[in-house]
């Protein structure tokens, strides 16, 4: 009789202790003041107004980039966080000098362009070809050999608009690879309709690469109004061809650094949950969606959750550096943490420009699970929409994390409709931003934040499939 009544306490005990709530009635009162607080604040504003007009655009390695990284540890300083410091990166540095570009026949008129990061120079007096187009990456690879040989290959693939953002990675095929397949073709040069959902004359930049035992060939983008007129030209029959001129330099091996910012957790401060941005930008803007906001609204956000409370686990937002040219920065990272990253309890990185996050999705073990789900309720006050799916991938920063088992990972999912209007052009600028917007993504992060570093429950990434 005593073994039973024991075994009934013990199951009692346990079924109660199953159903203790993951937040107290307290926590969810400071989880209120927070959003409040965030959602009222002009910080995040405050910050990226200050990085974009006394910095301005952010090219690894630039005097700029160094200056933003200066700017970094003096605004995490003033912000009051416990700890701040530098990791070192390195990447292959690269600059723009110079790029224009003209149509020539069947009439001359101005073609508006730019250069692909790495991409090489022209001789001075630029290139001149035909141009032969594609239509996608695939057509370019299907050519025949040698079918290119002194012409100019254009792949005129437009890009999707989706709220999402997933017209991008079809677009940006023929962005990453593009120059090597017209180079095997014989071609003298590539050129391609700018990844990009945008109607006015701005080229959209970004990375590109090219493969050893490959001719490296100069590699654009032109605006979409001057795809529409090429591939009009085409389709009269008409041949048309163009000038490329762009100056452009390999320098060898950058230097950079990650900066980092810190508040203590008050109870396990070794474990943290991660939030940041990249701090690095191109050159023709001024960064601010991409990724200004992201760095400017973690960093508010950590500041507001300190302003509350200090949480069991700590706070850490990572600017990362040297994003745009190949994740540098996080690769560093996370290969200098690789043996601490059962540590990070939580990441999420904002690098999808300004507009509203609409939802929010995790990637974590099924026992993690309540408390997602107590995180998703405080978030819906804003608006924001639960997502079952548990397929969270993160942001580009995060990609290293993606095969690990050490972190759960998470998608404060912004609205992306407009943000490839913008995204890597000289129209990246703080004009873009709407500050209530921007207090939205602020308020999202710091309560996501703070009840992940505050869960009675640790969280846990699910287990990597062999």
């Amino acid at each position: 009789m005593n073994k039973l009544i024991t075994g009934m306490l013990l199951a009692s005990s346990f079924l109660a202790s199953a159903a203790e709530p993951e937040f107290t009635s307290k926590q969810l009162q400071q989880v209120e003041q927070l959003r409040q607080s965030a959602s009222n604040s002009d910080l995040s504003y405050q910050l990226l107004e200050s990085l974009t007009t006394e910095v301005g655009p952010r090219l690894p390695g630039t005097e700029n980039d160094k200056k933003a990284v200066a700017w970094a540890q003096a605004k995490f300083k003033e912000l009051g966080f416990d700890k701040v410091w530098l990791e070192e990166a390195t990447f292959p540095e690269w600059r723009r000098f110079s790029e224009n570009g003209k149509i020539l026949t069947p009439s001359e008129q101005p073609l508006h362009l730019t250069a692909l990061g790495h991409s090489v120079s022209t001789p001075k007096e630029g290139i001149t070809g035909e141009v032969v187009l594609f239509e996608t990456l695939d057509e370019l690879i299907a050519a025949p050999k040698n079918s290119l040989k002194g012409k100019i290959a254009y792949i005129n693939y437009r890009m999707n608009r989706h709220i999402d953002g997933n017209g991008y990675g079809p677009a940006v095929r023929a962005r990453s690879t593009g120059s090597v397949e017209a180079a095997k073709k014989g071609a003298t040069g590539y050129m391609m309709r700018s990844v990009s959902t945008a109607h006015h004359r701005f080229a959209h930049t970004g990375g590109s690469h090219y493969k050893d035992g490959v001719t490296k060939i100069p590699n654009v983008t032109i605006a979409n109004p001057d795809a529409d007129q090429i591939a009009r030209l085409i389709a009269l029959d008409k041949k048309v061809t163009v000038n490329i001129n762009v100056q452009t330099e390999d320098r060898g091996q950058g230097r950079g650094y990650n900066v980092i910012g810190q508040f203590n957790g008050t109870q396990n401060p070794e474990q943290y949950v991660l939030i940041g941005g990249h701090l690095d930008s191109w050159d023709l803007g001024t960064g601010a969606l991409d990724d200004g906001a992201g760095v400017a609204l973690t960093m508010a956000a950590a500041k507001h959750i300190s302003e509350i409370k200090r949480p069991k686990r700590s706070v850490r937002v990572v600017l990362f550096a040297a994003e745009e040219l190949g994740l540098w920065g996080a690769k560093a990272y996370f290969k200098q943490h690789a043996k601490e990253l059962n540590n990070i309890v939580a990441a999420a990185e904002s690098d999808f420009g300004a507009d509203v996050v609409y939802g929010f999705e995790s990637n974590v073990s099924a026992e993690s699970l309540p408390v997602v789900r107590a995180i998703a309720k405080e978030l819906s006050a804003l608006n924001v929409e639960y997502i079952a799916k548990n397929g969270a991938r993160g942001g580009p920063d995060l990609i290293p994390l993606r095969n690990t088992e050490g972190a759960a990972i998470f998608d404060l999912h912004q609205d992306g409709t407009d943000y490839f209007d913008y995204h890597h052009t000289a129209d990246d600028t703080l004009d873009k931003v709407d500050p209530e917007k921007l207090k939205q993504n602020t308020a999202a992060y710091a309560v996501f934040a703070f009840m992940a570093a505050d869960a009675k429950t640790t969280i846990k990434p699910k287990p990597v499939k062999k």
